[in-house]
């Protein structure tokens, strides 16, 4: 499966300022991930709260949490 065809979330918040970061090198690396902001759930806030920005698989959950850089989500998408 190829990382751009693989299906993400990107777990975050409007307000941060590393998950822009974050936002911007999946865009120049060509991937799209669903924003989930979890300032509107609690559970995601008390799971995510210290970690964001954390992109997560879809297709098995494997998380990959910050820092990373386009070369690291490319290993992870494989």
């Amino acid at each position: 499966m190829v990382a751009a065809q693989v299906n993400t979330k990107l777990y975050g918040n409007p307000f941060c300022h590393l998950c822009a970061e974050a936002e911007a090198i999946l865009h120049r690396a060509g991937i799209t991930a669903i924003k989930i902001d979890i300032t509107e759930n609690q559970n995601l806030f008390e799971k995510y709260s210290l970690r964001i920005p954390v992109l997560k698989r879809v297709d098995n959950d494997a998380e990959l949490a910050w820092p990373f850089d386009a070369a690291a989500v490319m290993r992870f998408l494989k």
